[in-house]
């Protein structure tokens, strides 16, 4: 029964069908009305399931929006199948099956329409509809706010999703919808959904804030367009991209974002421009897989709350960045794996507290004209195979401008590090390099300093004002040729500096001896290596072969240490957190890697002095008289001082039949030590996961200073392949076609008994390959270059 009147009113020209006159419901007068009729329904609550089929104009009353309210008891409140005008109305559902409002035909108006209801979907727009809706307002907890399926369109201007229990808008099945100056929040889902082939989106100077989930969601292969929009305040990532979708984000500002601001993988792709990324918990740029491709130009990246790059790329992805700001965050650009690029042009990276370029695991970096200020590290260029061009770049305010190592192969070409606290350019640990034209100004440490015998390049280079020197090199170091410096760190440890030499003096080698470098140092007090954050160590231990479960733990620990000693700055109690571990596991799976990585950690945290490593056994522990084994202990205990005593098969000191065994002097005595200098030294005790189980177990007062177990699982045959892959990367040789897979199936079927060695014999397996390549290449008179570096599965040795 309607509770008012409806006022029909006909604006045609046919005379001889009046319909003017008022109806007691709003179904009979619809009934009677004709295209071009305007209904003005009278204040009131109609329990009527309408249906809009002419092209009429249905309006409440002049003067009282809101006061006719659409609201039966199921099913759909409003349907407008034609070119209609819908104006004030109140429409209300409670069919959680069906929309409130459903638009299946023509091209009607809604205007000023306000939706409350817990319906499947608050608006809901399909087929071949294309409506223009103003001004109108949905609120859906139950539902989608507003949906727009199987092929429909239409524009929403002025819209605004106050709530929704599931996406805010909702857009699949081929539909093509253009949102201009719309608000949506509040929603337990999405903000906006774009999800499937031939789907696409289009929307202007809008706003998505407050939802549960991504503010912006784009997969299966649909394409979204948002320009001058702000997404904010999710508790998700903020945008979201998955499966060939494809988004362009122009003058948009993304920020607020507790998680990843924009995370893409799956082969998708987004274009960026003239957009700002800001104050996000995890990445600013989040790139996973092959195929996914970021295109980011005169775009800022900025103030990250969290503790992670400000740009992710991995698994093979691409990201490009022209003309961006990056600033203000932990670590601004990490990419790693092999097939990951990046390539960044005239860009600004500055105000990073860590290293601003990562670059590991294989990956490239391609660097022109880029300036970046004010880092930990301006640039490192991290593990095998790892790689790209710095070329025309300027360094500026870091404690070590690049850093090259373990393998790394970078070219450097016409950059300049000015004001280093430690070192311009830093090569170690088997890194390579070639730099080109590069100069180093004001470094508070060295210009150049390779060390480890490393066989780096250096053409026409420079160094001025190195307070200990412009070159550092080991005996058997780097090629230099045409370097020059003006010496100006005055004397070094033995040489010697007349005032009538030279103020600049060159180096000139074709063979790589560096006797003729000025002034050489000698090596036997080589420096120490620049000092590297927690986050630079992690990102070492994160790009270890396998030990998933390891890096979790010990990313875990390190946030508790971290988190605990940020709320004692600020005058908070912390929970106490015993830096003790117990690694169990069998040899060879990186337990002494680990440990050296963690006490690294923990010096970054400022928790430890030095953070070096000290590892012994029980034979450096156990003495063969009465007292001996105490002086000992701590001794050892003494020389760990500032760092990690990594006690390996720890369960060793109390053997199963001890007797009169003097480990138990050891142990007792390790604890004491262990209480009495708890915040100088963190002990490390590792062995077999069962004997570490029962030496635990028979010694409480042991298990109770350690605050977890981490254990260190076997190495899967793929894990082994990896390992192999890299000692052939660092040692430049190349697998063969059907090499890995006979890898593969030599590890699958190699025995995992006692004696198996995990990583030891992926690396044994590798040198087994490398002599009988040579015995089978040594017979070749003139061998090429495939011949001299690819191994085969024939150089596999026999499975024992």
């Amino acid at each position: 029964m309607a509770q008012g009147t409806v006022q029909v009113t006909h604006t045609g020209t046919s005379r001889w069908r009046r319909r003017t006159g008022e109806y007691a419901s709003l179904a009979a007068a619809l009934e009677a009305a004709a295209d071009g009729d305007v209904l003005t329904v009278a204040a009131g609550t109609y329990r009527e399931n309408l249906v809009v089929q002419r092209a009429v104009t249905l309006r409440g009353p002049e003067g009282s929006p809101g006061s006719v309210r659409i609201a039966p008891v199921d099913g759909v409140p409003l349907t407008v199948r034609a070119s209609a005008t819908v104006q004030d109305l109140h429409v209300e559902g409670q069919d959680a099956a069906a929309p409130a409002l459903l638009v299946e035909e023509g091209a009607p108006e809604l205007v000023d329409v306000r939706v409350v209801t817990r319906s499947a979907a608050g608006i809901e727009v399909r087929g071949g509809a294309r409506p223009t809706v103003r001004r109108c307002t949905v609120d859906n907890p139950g539902g989608v706010g507003i949906a727009v399926l199987d092929g429909g369109g239409g524009v929403f201007e002025e819209c605004e999703v106050v709530a929704a229990g599931q996406a805010g808008v909702a857009v699949r099945s081929g539909a093509h919808p253009r949102l201009e100056r719309c608000r949506v929040h509040h929603t337990s889902g999405s903000g906006l959904s774009v999800t499937g082939e031939h789907t696409g989106l289009e929307a202007v100077g809008c706003e998505v804030y407050e939802v549960k989930g991504s503010g912006v969601q784009v997969t299966g292969r649909a394409a979204a367009h948002l320009t001058d929009c702000d997404v904010h305040r999710t508790t998700s990532d903020g945008v979201t991209l998955d499966t060939d979708a494809v988004l362009t984000l122009a003058d948009c500002r993304i920020h607020d974002i507790p998680e990843n601001a924009i995370d893409l993988r799956s082969r998708s792709v987004l274009t960026l421009t003239r957009s700002t990324v800001r104050q996000f918990g995890r990445n600013g740029l989040s790139v996973w897989d092959p195929g996914t491709r970021v295109d980011a130009n005169q775009c800022e990246i900025h103030d990250s709350t969290g503790d992670y790059p400000a740009v992710w790329v991995s698994d093979g992805a691409t990201a490009v960045l022209d003309g961006c700001r990056v600033h203000d965050v932990p670590d601004a650009l990490f990419v790693l794996d092999r097939g990951s690029r990046v390539d960044v042009v005239d860009s600004d990276l500055s105000q990073v507290r860590n290293t601003a370029v990562s670059v590991s695991d294989g990956a490239t970096a391609q660097l022109d004209d880029c300036r970046i200020r004010e880092a930990a590290t301006g640039a490192w260029f991290r593990d095998h195979g790892s790689g790209g061009t710095l070329a025309n770049c300027t360094v500026d305010a870091t404690q070590t401008g690049v850093i090259v190592t373990k393998g790394a192969d970078p070219t450097i070409e016409r950059c300049t590090v000015t004001s280093p606290a430690e070192a311009g350019f830093y090569v170690s640990a088997g890194g390579r390099g070639s730099l080109t034209g590069c100069r180093v100004t004001g470094s508070g440490g060295y210009g150049f300093h390779v060390i480890d015998g490393c066989r780096t390049t250096l053409k026409k280079c420079r160094t001025e004002r190195c307070a200990r020197g412009g070159y550092e090199f080991s005996e058997d170091g780097p090629l230099v040729e045409d370097c020059t410096s003006d010496e100006s760190g005055g004397i070094r440890p033995g040489g010697t500096t007349s005032a009538t030499e030279p103020a600049v003096q060159t180096a000139t080698q074709s063979v790589g001896l560096l006797s003729a470098v000025p002034d050489q140092r000698p090596t036997a007090t080589p420096a120490p290596a620049p000092s590297r954050t927690s986050q630079d160590v992690l990102g070492e231990l994160d790009a270890l072969v396998g030990l998933e479960s390891v890096k979790r733990e010990v990313r875990a620990l390190t946030d508790m240490i971290e988190v605990g000693r940020r709320r004692q700055k600020a005058g908070l109690k912390a929970a106490s957190v015993r830096r003790h571990l117990v690694f169990t596991g069998s040899p060879g799976t990186g337990k002494t890697t680990v440990a050296r990585l963690y006490g690294e950690i923990l010096a970054g945290l400022g928790v430890l002095e030095q953070g070096h490593l000290v590892e012994v056994s029980r034979v450096d522990l156990v003495g063969e008289h009465i007292g001996s084994t105490a002086i000992r202990t701590q001794e050892a205990f003494q020389r760990a001082q500032g760092g990690v005593l990594f006690i390996d098969e720890a369960y060793a000191l109390s053997p199963e039949d001890s007797g009169r065994d003097f480990g138990r002097e050891a142990i007792d005595t390790l604890v004491k030590l262990m209480e009495d200098q708890r915040e100088a030294v963190v002990v490390i005790v590792a062995g077999y996961t069962a004997e570490m189980e029962r030496f635990l177990s028979v010694n409480p007062g042991v298990a109770s200073r350690f605050s977890r177990t981490i254990t260190f699982s076997d190495y899967v045959p793929e894990e082994l392949l990896r390992i192999v892959e890299q000692q052939a990367d660092e040692h430049e040789y190349r697998l063969a076609s059907g090499t890995p897979e006979a890898l593969l199936k030599y590890f699958t079927a190699l025995p995992k008994g006692p004696a198996f060695g995990n990583g030891r014999t992926a690396r044994q397996t590798f040198e087994s390959m490398v002599e009988r390549h040579a015995g089978r290449v040594a017979q070749v008179d003139e061998p090429s270059t495939d011949d001299l570096t690819l191994l085969y599965a024939d150089d596999l040795p026999e499975l024992p």
